[in-house]
This record gives structure tokens, C-alpha cells and sequence, in this order.
């Protein structure tokens, strides 16, 4: 019985234009050689799998080669060809550095170089795995890689280029192997079935370089496996079996029920991919992939990053057209939070129903500002706008206020006397017919009034304490020891500085002395109006900020704390300091 011998050895390329996929790397080794340009050293580095040890192999036997051809490659009959594919050459040494990586292994590798070869013109040195040296075997290594024997040439291979010491870099011809295409893996599994005489599906073999993800080898390996799974009748069917990937078939069904929005229908197509032993994160990521699929068949220009099977092609362009771009871009991003949470969760499958839950409502709360859909809502609900003059009067006392804006105006005003001004505000009203009748002003400001009234009525009833002064300074004293607790020492200066004055049952006039006082409070606005409606349980209470460089609010009664309250009947009553000192008496402050 003939030995066998794995399609990654049998089939591994011989000359620089059986290489797949790296013809920017073979091209220009090609003319190197031509030219008689060769580097003392190179350094090929890329993924694993994707010729970088062949390349080296091949550039050695070619530089060797007898007789080469017009273009650079090597003949393959002469004595030195021969004995290299047979492995008895002489010249060519290669070194594993993942299990020879110390000072010694280095140093008996410099002094190899010394010696001229016995046949042809160079020694060969290719070091694989290169990053796997240690500090001192690169430090060793430096001076003979800048100043080579003529007759000396290294290559080195590494899948890890960053691992690599800038100084070693420097000296080196850098080569980057790219990733093997899966139309090119495909078109080379395709050659080798010819060759055996397996019979082959394309769609089974893009299944194949799909899970290969651009290494070569790992593509023949899998072949391997699958021929003899198989018997060597490589079908698309077998295939998804022997490598554990969900068909496709089941998206293009969970995608028609989520659109339709039978929950129901994925719920069971989930259940049926469960039972034949698929993982959550599996059906997961493949149906991410399949809406990516997708959404790049929407559009010819990117049609050529769709990575799938000829025949399938038609299929995905033919389903794109039935889903709009928003609610493929929704779900995968439904979709991509689910898989990172799905690692942490205790009960995966009820994360993957919960997701399948979200995506078959999606479409009833899409709102992508850029989707048709909602643009042609948009324009059908748009309305003509106008502008109604309003004269604002001044508030009155316990009027709630309808605009903050309107209550800072009137603030400034009480401060700053000016004359009335005329605001427009911007309404949306709908076009009016000539047989319908207008509002007119006191039917709004009746309205208006009943809101109020209701407002006012509603907190009533929910407990809501009066707006007075004696019970906003207790809550203004809270809010400052509040912030005086959490270091906030600045603006608690800026607080107690401040007057305060009731404008209405839910405004709050506040004055400070500065601009700086200003932004300190205007910082803290957030946690004030939620301290405030929380500490008089109504909901709109508002203030308002106006600075003075007095630091008083006209015509409005200043509101004394216990301080000020001590100091002004010391002022008057003497005697109430001396009774306050015998008395060991504190104020509460």
C-alpha cells in the first residue's frame, strides 16, 4: 500500500508561480533574482499558513539553481534542484527558533556561516519563528545579520512581527504575506480534486475556505478530512456536516419570519437548529454574517465583498430587496450586543429568544432619521408654522408660570425696569379653511387658566407643600449642607450669598452678587430643581437666576436665616447676648 502523504506536503508549490496568493511576493523575488538585486537578509512575515516558509524555500533553491529560466525560476533537473527536493542539499539550513531560541543556538549557527559553500553560490540560512529568539540570541545575532559572509543569506519567518527588536528589523528586506483569498483557495482545492479525481461542489469548497479564514494549509487540511469523511464525493450537504456550520437556509427562514413577524415560526426554526447540537453563539454570529451578507447585496458598488458561493449570489440580492437597510442595521447591532452578553449569561437560551423577541418587533420602532419610510411620514404629517405676537404682561403673584424662559425675563425685568418687550413663539398650527372659524385670544388664554387651575388642583391633592419663604429657606439651608458635606465649598459660598424670593406658588427668584456666583449655582441647577421638587413634593417647581451687584432683589421683603435673625436683636436688645453667654446657648445654624 503507497504511503500517504497529507495535500499540504503532496502539493506544496516548487517554483515561485505555483504559489497562490502571493503574487506582489513572487513578482518581486522573481526580478530580484533577475536583476541580481538580492538583500543579505529578509524578513517574510504574515499569518500562519500562507506560504512563508515555501517562499523561502523556493528563493533558496532558485538563487541555487544551475540553470533558471528567462523568468527567474528555477529548472528543477540540475544537480542542485534535485538534491534540494530530495533534502540532501548542503546549502540551505533552516533553523526552528520556537525550540532553538538561546545565546548557544546562535552562536553555533554565526560560526556555520564562516565556512564557503562546496557547490553553487550561496548558503542558505532560514530561520523560522523568529520571534521566538530571546533578547540575548537577537543581540547575538546583530552583527553577523548587518555584515554577512558575500556567499551568506538569511531569511527569517515570523508570524509575529512586533515581537521583533526594531535593530533586527532594520537590517532586514521586509516581506507581508497577506491573507489567501477564498476564490483563490477555492480555485486550488478545485485543481487538486481534478488532479485525485474527487469529485467536488464549488459551494462545498467556499465552505471549506470560508472556515480555513485565508490559511492554506488549514483549507487542504480540512479537504483532507472531508474526502475521507466523504469517500472522496465532496458535496455541500456532507460538508456543513463534517464541519459543524449551520446552512444557510435556516437565516433566509428566520429572516422571513422576524419580517412578517411570526415569532411563533422563529421561535420554532431556533428550536430545531438547537436540537441538532448547534451553540447559541454559532446561530449568533452566523446570522450576523448572513445579515451582512445582506446588506452588502443592496448595493452593486459592494457587491464584490459578498463572500459566498456563486450560486447562492442570486439569492442574497433577491432577499436584500426585501428588507430595508434600517432593519438590517438594527438587528445586527440587536444582534452584536446579544453575543457579548451571551458569554456571561447563565441561561443562553433564553438570552437568544429574548434577542429573536426584539428583532420580530423591530420594525414597529425603527426610527433611522435616514430610512424612506420615515422621511415620507415626515413630509406627509409636516404642518404650515406661523408666528402670533405675544405681549407678556408682568406675573402676578401666584400665577404658574408657562415658558422658564418667559419667568428669566420677567426676573430681569423686576431687576432691570424696561419696557414691555414683544416675543414671537413659534407654533405649529394646522392650514385653516376659509369656513372654519378662528380662535380667538380669550378662548387660549381661558384654556390657559383651566390648565393651571387643574395643575394646581392635581398637587393639592397629592400632598404638595406652599411654596413659602419660611419653608424654601429650610430647604435651601438642606441643599447647601448637602453640598458643604460633599466638599463642594466654593458654591456653597455662592449659596449662602444668595437671596432668595417667592415669585409664584412654583418659581423661585434667586439673586447673586457676581458672575462667578452665577455659574457656581447654574452648575448645581439639576440637583437644586430635583432638590427642591422632591423636598415640596410638586414636580414644577422652577427658579430662576438673576445677578445684581447689590445683591438684592427690589421691592421684595429679604428673608433673614438664624444668624442674621441673633445678630439683628443683639442690635436691638443688648441684653440678649449676655443671656445667650450665661446660658452656654448654641445657635442652630
Amino acid at each position: 500500500m503507497e504511503r500517504f502523504i497529507v495535500s499540504a506536503r503532496k502539493y506544496r508549490p516548487q517554483n515561485f508561480d505555483a504559489v497562490v496568493g502571493q503574487e506582489h511576493i513572487t513578482t518581486t523575488l522573481k526580478n530580484a533574482i533577475k536583476s541580481g538585486q538580492l538583500a543579505h537578509a529578509f524578513l517574510f512575515c504574515g499569518p500562519r499558513g500562507v506560504g512563508k516558509t515555501t517562499c523561502a524555500r523556493i528563493l533558496a533553491k532558485t538563487i541555487n539553481c544551475e540553470n533558471r529560466t528567462a523568468d527567474g525560476e528555477a529548472c528543477n533537473e540540475c544537480q542542485s534542484c534535485v538534491s534540494f527536493d530530495r533534502g540532501t542539499s548542503l546549502n540551505i539550513h533552516e533553523l526552528d527558533a520556537a525550540s532553538n531560541n538561546s545565546v548557544d543556538d546562535i552562536r553555533t549557527l554565526v560560526e556555520q556561516v564562516r565556512f564557503a559553500p562546496q557547490a553553487g553560490k550561496y548558503k542558505v540560512y532560514i530561520v523560522d519563528e523568529v520571534h521566538m529568539l530571546s533578547t540575548a540570541a537577537f543581540n547575538a545575532f546583530l552583527k553577523t545579520l548587518e555584515e554577512p559572509p558575500p556567499f551568506a543569506i538569511f531569511i527569517l519567518a515570523t508570524t509575529e512581527k512586533h515581537k521583533i527588536i526594531p535593530t533586527i528589523l532594520s537590517r532586514c528586506q521586509i516581506f507581508d504575506f497577506k491573507r489567501i483569498t477564498n476564490k483563490d483557495t477555492v480555485k486550488h482545492l478545485k485543481k487538486i480534486g481534478k488532479i485525485e479525481g474527487i469529485h467536488t461542489e464549488d459551494a462545498a469548497l467556499h465552505l471549506i475556505a470560508q472556515k480555513s479564514e485565508g490559511c492554506l494549509r488549514d483549507a487542504l487540511s480540512l479537504f483532507d478530512k472531508i474526502v475521507s469523511f466523504t469517500n472522496a464525493d465532496v458535496t455541500y450537504a456532507n460538508t456543513l456536516e463534517h464541519l459543524n456550520i449551520l446552512d444557510e437556509d435556516y437565516y433566509f427562514r428566520v429572516v422571513d419570519a422576524l419580517k412578517d413577524q411570526r415569532l411563533s415560526d422563529a421561535l420554532l426554526i431556533f428550536d430545531e437548529i438547537d436540537r441538532k447540537g448547534f451553540e447559541g453563539d454559532i446561530f449568533l454570529e452566523g446570522f450576523a454574517e448572513f445579515l451582512r451578507n445582506l446588506l452588502v447585496s443592496k448595493d452593486h458598488k459592494v457587491a464584490s465583498l459578498l463572500e459566498v458561493p456563486e450560486d447562492f449570489k442570486s439569492k442574497y440580492m433577491a432577499k436584500a430587496k426585501e428588507v430595508s437597510e434600517s432593519w438590517i442595521i438594527s438587528a445586527i447591532s440587536i444582534l452584536n450586543e446579544a453575543i457579548i452578553h451571551l458569554r456571561t449569561a447563565r441561561n443562553k437560551r433564553l438570552q437568544i429568544e429574548l434577542t429573536l423577541i426584539k428583532l420580530s418587533y423591530l420594525s414597529q420602532v425603527i426610527d433611522f432619521s435616514s430610512g424612506e419610510e420615515v422621511k415620507k411620514k415626515l413630509t406627509d404629517a409636516s404642518k404650515s408654522v406661523s408666528y402670533k405676537a405675544l405681549v407678556i404682561s408682568p406675573v402676578k403673584e401666584k400665577q404658574v408660570p408657562v415658558k422658564k424662559e418667559i419667568l428669566q425675563k420677567e426676573t430681569y425685568q423686576k431687576v432691570h425696569p424696561v419696557p414691555e418687550p414683544v416675543l414671537y413663539v413659534k407654533e405649529s398650527v394646522a392650514p385653516v379653511h376659509k369656513e372654519q372659524p378662528k380662535r380667538s385670544g380669550s378662548k387660549n388664554r381661558a384654556s390657559l387658566e383651566e390648565i393651571r387651575n387643574g395643575i394646581a388642583s392635581r398637587m393639592q391633592s397629592q400632598g404638595a407643600l406652599e411654596l413659602t419663604e419660611d419653608e424654601l429657606m429650610i430647604a435651601w439651608d438642606d441643599f447647601i449642607k448637602k453640598l458643604d458635606d460633599s466638599g463642594h465649598s466654593s458654591a456653597v459660598t455662592a449659596f449662602r450669598e444668595s437671596d432668595l424670593c417667592v415669585s409664584d406658588n412654583n418659581c423661585v427668584d434667586i439673586c447673586c452678587k457676581s458672575e462667578f456666583h452665577h455659574n457656581l449655582i447654574e452648575g448645581e441647577r439639576g440637583e437644586l430643581i430635583r432638590h427642591l421638587q422632591s423636598h415640596f413634593n410638586n414636580r414644577t417647581i422652577t427658579f430662576s437666576i438673576v445677578v445684581d451687584s447689590n445683591g438684592k432683589i427690589p421691592d421684595r421683603q429679604k428673608y433673614l436665616n438664624s444668624r442674621e435673625k441673633y445678630q439683628y436683636l443683639v442690635s436691638k436688645y443688648p441684653l440678649v447676648r449676655e443671656l445667650k453667654d450665661k446660658l452656654n446657648l448654641k445657635l442652630g445654624l
